[in-house]
């Protein structure tokens, strides 16, 4: 289950975007202080000799920190969101590095804010620590009585931040209008480096994806955020889905619509936003300050029927996969059965299901009782996510190396259970 990693918060700032992804997470960094009244290098709290000014400055004015005033050419003074000329707490920060005493002035700034209860002084933190670019959700939804959104609530946008995510990091491997189960894996564990923070209100979300190696995920959702809204008005304006098609280069797919849905469903309205790392520039073909992408509840009949549509639309893929029996069942002892495979090579998929015949059927089963895998040609099926293999022929035994034969081979002893369910029903999931 998604678990929140920080509490942190958001300031007004320039409107620029942030959000979560799918498990395991890295958690923030926690910046204690020092006995000596300074936090650290290593701390959680950056080394104030590597931090630009120019980045720091840049980080506190996206966060709703305001600059009242300073020496032009040579520091400035910023206060926290929502604090008046006079009050809260205010960091001296340099313009530039010119001066003797800078190095200092930052450190100071940076202890300060490791000890200001402001929740947007620890997301400054978050991208100074780790130079990332940020996506923002927010959801318009009615509050609880403490100002507060019920903790379902939070989860549906946890859920739905988080599809949002996997589907740009597949659109990363491949342009498709459903991807089913293929790249999962590799999309999931392209994830693992974000970290997430929420809204103290539980409205929205933040999302910090460190430059490398997640720009080119930031970079995906950007074009294919776009790319949805511009199909959706088409679609509201003409009736036709024409614009849907074209925007699977961009990167919009049926996981990319279900995430919209999902975001969008009980609320007022909803809006994704990104902002770049300042440490690492603009990448190229972006605004240097992308204005947020807004849907509304009028946009869900679009996008329902466009997830629909890809859905339907994908086409099967030939394929030629290697892989490691796992599951043979047949409902008698002669005719044809179903083998499960671990993919090896040829998909990318972890497992697929395929229906061979009798000779075939017992091909697999001396394949595996020897510790072989099986070569098979068919066409990858979209119905089921790709986990299917359809007109499946030349199955044969593939010679592999000792290591990899001794692997199957204790897998075998390990799952005894393999020929004892061979003729039971199989279940379809």
């Amino acid at each position: 289950m998604h678990r929140p990693i920080d509490e942190s918060g958001h300031g007004a700032g320039d409107g620029a975007g942030r959000g979560p992804v799918p498990p395991p997470y890295r958690p923030h960094p926690v910046p204690p202080v020092d006995n000596g009244g300074r936090s650290a290098p290593g701390d959680g709290v950056p080394d104030p000799g590597r931090v630009d000014p120019r980045v720091l400055g840049a980080l506190l004015a996206r966060h709703g920190w305001r600059r009242r005033g300073g020496a032009a050419g040579r520091y400035g003074r910023w206060t926290p969101p929502g604090s008046g000329p006079g009050g809260g707490t205010s960091l001296l920060v340099p313009d530039t590095l010119a001066f003797p005493d800078c190095e200092d002035l930052i450190g100071e700034a940076l202890t300060a804010l490791a000890r200001s209860g402001t929740p947007s002084a620890r997301e400054v933190l978050t991208g100074l620590a780790v130079p990332s670019d940020e996506i923002r959700w927010w959801r318009e939804v009615p509050t609880g009585p403490a100002g507060t959104v019920p903790w379902p609530v939070q989860e549906q946008l946890r859920s739905a931040a988080r599809k949002i995510l996997l589907a740009g990091a597949l659109a990363v491997r491949g342009r498709a209008g459903y991807h089913g189960s293929r790249h999962r894996a590799a999309a999931q564990a392209a994830l693992e480096p974000v970290v997430v923070g929420t809204d103290p209100g539980g409205r929205a979300l933040t999302a910090f994806l460190p430059v490398p190696p997640g720009r080119p995920v930031a970079v995906r959702l950007y074009h294919a955020l776009h790319a949805a809204r511009e199909a959706v008005d088409y679609q509201r304006a003409t009736g036709g889905m024409d614009a849907f098609d074209s925007a699977v280069e961009a990167g919009v797919s049926r996981e990319l619509t279900e995430g919209l849905v999902a975001l969008v469903r009980g609320t007022e309205g909803a809006r994704v936003a990104l902002a770049w790392a300042p440490a690492a520039g603009v990448p190229e073909g972006c605004a240097a300050r992308p204005e947020p992408v807004e849907f509304s509840p009028g946009d869900l009949p679009a996008l329902r029927e466009a997830s629909a549509r890809y859905l339907t639309d994908e086409p099967s893929v030939p394929v030629r996969v290697t892989g490691a029996v796992v599951r043979m069942r047949r409902s008698g002892p002669r005719g044809e059965g179903r083998v499960r495979l671990r993919v090896l090579g040829g998909a990318d998929v972890g497992h697929v299901r395929v229906t061979l015949d009798e000779e075939a059927y017992r091909t697999a089963g001396h394949a595996h009782l020897v510790g072989l895998p099986i070569r098979v040609v068919g066409r990858l099926e979209s119905r089921g996510g790709f986990r299917r293999l359809t007109g499946a022929s030349g199955v044969v035994p593939v010679q592999v190396d000792e290591a990899e034969r001794d692997r199957l081979m204790k897998s075998l002893h390990e799952n005894l259970d393999f020929l004892e369910e061979a003729c039971e029903p199989e279940e379809e999931r």
